[in-house]
């Protein structure tokens, strides 16, 4: 593909705006995009995912002491976790869990998985999701003071609960 400038060398910028709703794509060779003033991304041996993603971490916060937080298992702060972009142990997942929650909501939009799954597991996944909705039905229906509807999703969730263990 050539670039939509100059048409002259190949595109190896590709440019998405998105103003006012209205979206906006540019594929652009390496000096177009320079001279539009586009590309300012400088390549380096200091340039990682971990650098671009620092921003979505905050700064390392203080115990009432005055000592950092650490994981009590493998010591490592979560500055470290911002530096490195991984945690050191199966703790860490436990101990940085009020900050990990927000990271993980804005990377992956949520902090639970809800991609794809093993098709063995699918069946059991779609089981459990549906037996959560059902409940959140069975309290609204008894705080309406619906009770013949409460009593009918009761029992529901109770057959589904058996084919659950049955499984």
């Amino acid at each position: 593909m050539l670039c939509d400038e100059c048409g002259q060398r190949p595109a190896s910028v590709r440019i998405t705006k998105v103003v006012n709703g209205q979206k906006a794509e540019m594929n652009l060779c390496e000096e177009c995009a320079k001279v539009k003033g586009e590309f300012q991304l400088v390549l380096g041996p200091h340039v990682s995912i971990t650098n671009m993603l620092s921003g979505l971490f905050g700064r390392e916060p203080e115990t009432s002491r005055g000592e950092i937080e650490r994981c009590e298992l493998c010591g490592m702060t979560f500055a470290d976790f911002a530096k490195a972009g991984r945690l050191g142990c199966s703790a860490c997942y436990a101990r940085f869990e009020q900050r990990l929650d927000p990271v993980l909501r804005r990377i992956h939009g949520s902090h639970e998985h809800v991609g794809r799954a093993p098709k063995r597991l699918f069946g059991h996944i779609n089981l459990k999701r549906e037996i959560e909705q059902l409940r959140q039905e069975l309290d609204k229906a008894v705080k309406a003071e619906a009770y013949e509807t409460a009593a009918v999703l009761r029992d529901k969730i109770r057959e589904l609960e058996k084919q659950g263990q049955s499984a």
